[in-house]
């Protein structure tokens, strides 16, 4: 690939709903490029790592304020 169709893809990732949609495209796609085919089920993979991590933070730090909510309201 070019220097000029990965600007092209890049600039095509920076759209929200139309950069995850060809994602999938690239990385399942029959005719894509080998090099962006890989990129993509990378840039996927990693996307899923980081939704899980966000979501087990989401529900540790959850927790924790609910247990300090529950814990504090019969003080006061």
């Amino acid at each position: 690939m070019s220097v000029k169709d990965w600007l092209i893809t890049l600039l095509i990732m920076a759209i929200p709903i139309v950069g995850l949609v060809m994602l999938f495209v690239y990385a399942f796609g029959n005719d894509q490029n080998v090099n962006r085919q890989n990129w993509a089920k990378a840039q996927l993979i990693m996307m899923a790592i980081i939704l899980a991590l966000v979501f087990i933070m989401f529900l540790i730090f959850g927790s924790i304020f609910a247990a300090a909510m529950a814990g504090g309201a019969g003080r006061y």
